[in-house]
């Protein structure tokens, strides 16, 4: 981990409302479950996440939904990084 002090001015947006992206993999059917969480801060959904995948057994991953110029994608903010089934 590398930390780093910040101008707090070298950006040019902030969101107060976030999408986030969860999936839960279940390794032995090599599927997953996806869902989309609106309306809640990312401590909620990340317990969410977490009591979920325990509840099923599964692993998870949580994403929050950017976008780039307009196009949109995930950023990974917690549980498994990469292909669950490599």
């Amino acid at each position: 981990m590398r930390v780093r002090e910040v101008d707090p001015h070298d950006t040019t947006w902030e969101q107060d409302d976030a999408t986030y992206r969860a999936y839960f993999w279940d390794r032995s059917a090599r599927a997953s479950d996806e869902y989309e969480v609106t309306g809640a801060d990312v401590e909620d959904v990340l317990a969410w996440a977490r009591a979920k995948a325990a509840e099923a057994g599964s692993t998870y991953t949580l994403y929050v939904r950017v976008a780039d110029e307009g196009r949109p994608g995930l950023v990974r903010l917690s549980g498994v990084a990469g292909d669950p089934f490599a």
